[in-house]
């Protein structure tokens, strides 16, 4: 990784533990303002960290929901649909 990933993936991380701990799922905007203002590359880099992180944390939730479904017997929670896989 470059030094910009690197320092944009550590602050995302520190921003995904800031958010769960003041309980405001969109406190990532407000961090991306503020380093955007001095640097857009920083800041651009930054978001791709934590579009990247968030997904990651729902597929891991999706996947324990699914777990402890089938270890209940019960229906499998619904993924979302899948509106990239061709038409409109």
């Amino acid at each position: 990784m470059s030094i910009v990933e690197d320092l944009a993936d550590g602050l995302a991380k520190t921003t995904l533990e800031a958010m769960d701990h003041i309980d405001d799922d969109r406190f990532y905007d407000q961090v991306s303002r503020v380093i955007g203002a001095s640097s857009p590359t920083l800041q651009e880099a930054f978001m791709t960290a934590i579009r990247v992180r968030l997904a990651e944390r729902r597929g891991r939730e999706y996947v324990s929901k699914a777990l402890a479904a089938a270890k209940s017997g019960s229906a499998a929670p619904k993924a979302p649909a899948d509106f990239g896989a061709g038409g409109h």
